[in-house]
C-alpha cells in the first residue's frame, strides 16, 4: 500500500509526501516550512517520523523550503552530486547528504525509490518511481520530451503523476517574453496537454487506478482543458481510472493505492 498527496504543485513551489507501512518521504520541497505544515494539517497529515527528502533537480520552486526542513527534522537529502553542487545558496546548509546516481535504486524502509533521467534545463534532471508492497506509482514532472527511457519506467505504475504545463495556443498567445516561451517548448522545458496526451496513452493499462496531471500553468493552461485531453484518451481505451488535477495554492486530497 502507498499513500501520496501532492502539498504544492508549479512555479509556486512543488512537494509531494509520500508513505508507505513502513516509511515516509517527502519528494522535493519548494514550500517553506510554515506553509507544508499547513498544508499537511489540512489533510490530516504529519511531517513526524519523515525518512527523507529526495530531490529531482535543483529549481527554485522544487528546493526553496528544503534546507530549512532537512535542518528542523534532521533527516537525509537524496540527490545527485551534480544536483547538489547546483543547489541555490539559499537554502542553507544540508547537514545530511545522500547521493546517488541517475538510474539507481534507493530502499527507505519497506519503500523503493527508483530514479531516470529526464531531458530539463536543469544540471542533472531525475524523476522517481516509488514501489512498496506491489504497489507502484510514476512521476514524470519538469521534462520537455517523452523517451523510450520515461515510458519505461512509467511502464505497470498504478498510479501516474504527469506534467500537463501548457496549452500550445495559450502559450503563443502569452504575454510571457519569446525567450522564456522557447525555454518552455524546448526539448529541455515542459510537456504540453499534447505531450501529455501522447505519453499517458502509450503508457496506459488495465491495472493504472490514477492519473494525477500536475504543473498545471495558471497563465497558459487551465486545469479543464488538461482534464479534458487526459479524459478523452481514458475513455478512448475504456479505463477506469481515477483522474485528478492538481492546484498551485492547495494540495490534493490524500490518495491510496493498493492492490
Amino acid at each position: 500500500m502507498i499513500r501520496f498527496a501532492l502539498l504544492g504543485s508549479g512555479s509556486s513551489g512543488n512537494a509531494m509526501l509520500v508513505s508507505s507501512p513502513g516509511a515516509k518521504i517527502l519528494i522535493d520541497n519548494g514550500l517553506s516550512y510554515r506553509q507544508l505544515s499547513m498544508r499537511c494539517d489540512d489533510l490530516g497529515l504529519s511531517l513526524d517520523g519523515l525518512d527523507g527528502l529526495f530531490i529531482t533537480h535543483e529549481h527554485g520552486d522544487h528546493v526553496r523550503g528544503a534546507g530549512i526542513l532537512a535542518r528542523k527534522m534532521d533527516i537525509p537529502v537524496y540527490m545527485t552530486r551534480d544536483t547538489f553542487a547546483h543547489l541555490p545558496k539559499g537554502i542553507g546548509k544540508i547537514r545530511r547528504t545522500a547521493f546517488f546516481e541517475s538510474g539507481e535504486e534507493v530502499n527507505v524502509g519497506d519503500m523503493c525509490v527508483g530514479s531516470f533521467s529526464v531531458s530539463h534545463d536543469a544540471v542533472d534532471p531525475v524523476c522517481f518511481t516509488v514501489a512498496c508492497g506491489g504497489c507502484r506509482i510514476g512521476l514524470a514532472t519538469d521534462l520537455g520530451r517523452d523517451s523510450a527511457l520515461v515510458r519505461a519506467r512509467l511502464s505497470g505504475s498504478h498510479a501516474l503523476i504527469l506534467e500537463s504545463n501548457y496549452c500550445p495556443k495559450m502559450l503563443e498567445n502569452s504575454a510571457y517574453p519569446k525567450a522564456v516561451c522557447q525555454r518552455i517548448l524546448s526539448n529541455q522545458g515542459h510537456l504540453s496537454n499534447p505531450d501529455m496526451t501522447s505519453l499517458l496513452a502509450k503508457v496506459l493499462h488495465d491495472d493504472l487506478k490514477l492519473v494525477v496531471l500536475v504543473h498545471v500553468s495558471q497563465e497558459n493552461n487551465t486545469e479543464e482543458r488538461a482534464k479534458e485531453m487526459a479524459a478523452r484518451v481514458l475513455r478512448n481505451q475504456n479505463s477506469s481510472a481515477r483522474l485528478v488535477v492538481a492546484a498551485q495554492d492547495r494540495p490534493t486530497p490524500v490518495f491510496e493505492i493498493a492492490i
